[in-house]
């Protein structure tokens, strides 16, 4: 039986006078102002002082115990401690490094795990912590689609089973915002080249799904088709009202009576607009409600703008949406010159459309 008080372990229990002469020396050979020691050269010194008695935590298989030690290096420490090491073992330091006085050395052994990939099963030898650990050493490749259990952080134990189901194909869900509209208003009230903003806007929201796919070897990104999308919430106009500008055009107007009468479109439209002519290659010289061509006539798609619909171009005037054409879809307007001159002068570019009701 040990006497109280003292520690149990391999080695002495007490450092002999061979080793306080040793300690002594150690003091004579060492520089007056040498510096501070590192831990590390603390931990040799006293071991030396110890006559190469240590005292390590040795962590096996996750149980801390303390051990006192003569061993020299940890492959030494390991021997000690019948611990015969194979390649699927874990070790934390090397096993050539010297044993340090006060250090911490982890070992585990590994376990028999069963391991069932898509129906597929295996034993293995592992020394893996976790059921995370396990499948990245085994190199099976998984993330939060794929179905796990045990789940990843849990810890592993011998005989332990884990599952895990490959899944190819699943359904996401993303929030994307919708861009503030911009509606642009004509106003009596204002001055000419006046503007003021009457509504501040507010994006919307859409909600859109995706079907996610992906190959059962990873070797591709994942793909995403669109099967579903749908506002969750409408966003709110920005209203930006200008005073009336080239008031000669609307002079024209207000003296045909309709000053008091028109009322201005709630929104304006952003068109891209190029110009025509009634001798253009391939025309008829007559619109489709049997008017003659030239300023003034606009082609337009009529799902847009009705057909007869007043209109109000600036740096083009006030005009008729009195033709179509076949490659005017969408946001496009096609407006009538009296001279090729002139449309060509005019070119292609964007201008704002404003629709006026009487």
């Amino acid at each position: 039986m040990p006497q109280p008080g003292k520690e149990t372990g391999i080695g002495r229990d007490s450092a002999s006078p061979i080793a306080t002469i040793g300690v002594l020396s150690l003091g004579l050979l060492l520089p007056v102002g040498a510096g501070p020691l590192t831990d590390r050269a603390v931990a040799l010194l006293t071991s030396s002082v110890e006559g190469q008695t240590k005292t390590i935590t040795l962590v096996r298989n996750g149980q801390a115990e303390p051990v006192r030690t003569r061993a020299a290096t940890v492959s030494e420490l390991l021997t000690e401690q019948n611990i015969r090491r194979t390649s699927e073992d874990a070790l934390d330091v090397d096993p050539s490094s010297p044993v340090a006085d006060g250090e911490t050395i982890a070992y585990r052994a590994p376990v028999s795990v069963t391991l069932v990939v898509d129906g597929v099963t295996q034993t293995i030898q592992t020394s893996a912590e976790t059921v995370g650990d396990v499948l990245e050493h085994a190199r099976v490749a998984f993330d939060s689609h794929d179905r796990l259990s045990p789940a990843a952080p849990a810890s592993i134990v011998a005989e332990d089973t884990i599952r895990i189901n490959h899944v190819n194909s699943w359904v996401e869900q993303v929030r994307r915002a919708v861009p503030v509209p911009v509606e642009h208003r004509l106003s009596f009230d204002l001055a000419i080249g006046r503007v003021k903003i009457v509504q501040k806007g507010a994006p919307g929201q859409r909600l859109i799904s995706y079907r996610v796919t992906r190959q059962s070897n990873r070797s591709q990104a994942p793909r995403q088709t669109v099967i579903a999308s749908r506002i969750t919430q409408k966003p709110r106009p920005r209203v930006i009202a200008a005073g009336v500008g080239e008031y000669g055009a609307f002079a024209k107007f207000a003296q045909a009576g309709f000053d008091r009468t028109v009322r201005l479109a709630q929104a304006a439209m952003s068109m891209v607009a190029t110009a025509y002519t009634a001798n253009c290659y391939g025309c008829s010289g007559t619109t489709a409600m049997g008017q003659r061509a030239g300023h003034g006539i606009v082609a337009v798609d009529p799902r847009v703008i009705p057909l007869g619909s007043r209109l109000y171009i600036p740096g083009y005037g006030q005009a008729v949406a009195g033709d179509t054409g076949g490659a005017i879809h969408g946001n496009r307007v096609d407006l009538g010159f009296n001279s090729d001159a002139d449309a060509m002068q005019f070119g292609r570019r964007s201008v704002t459309v404003y629709v006026l009701h009487p």
